[in-house]
């Protein structure tokens, strides 16, 4: 697998309990799984804050634009229940320090 080009960072904050967030993640993950382009998807929580995060990382800006277009990315805020706007950010990748996935990292 080619290594990313692009990240995607959305940080939130959710009216969901923490069981209610996993249940979600669970009952969505095969539709994140199926996504084109879709290398990887890391689900967070910021324990200081609350605050929950997915961190997706993309083969390609085409790949990327065409999540944010889709259904999927419209349903996220409402499935979530988010508090207020998410924040978003979007990184290119300028340098990765090791290639490929390391050994025994779980993946979805």
């Amino acid at each position: 697998m080619p290594n990313p080009t692009v990240v995607l960072l959305v940080r939130f904050r959710s009216s969901l309990s923490f069981r209610e967030i996993m249940q979600v993640v669970e009952d969505r993950a095969s539709q994140f799984q199926a996504l084109a382009g879709l290398q990887q998807k890391h689900y967070l929580q910021d324990p200081a804050s609350g605050e929950y995060a997915g961190l997706y990382l993309w083969e390609s800006p085409d790949a990327l634009a065409e999540f944010q277009e889709s259904e999927l990315r419209a349903s996220i805020a409402e499935v979530y229940q988010m508090d207020g706007k998410p924040r978003v950010e979007v990184y290119r990748v300028v340098k990765t320090l090791r290639d490929g996935q390391a050994d025994g990292a779980p993946t979805l």
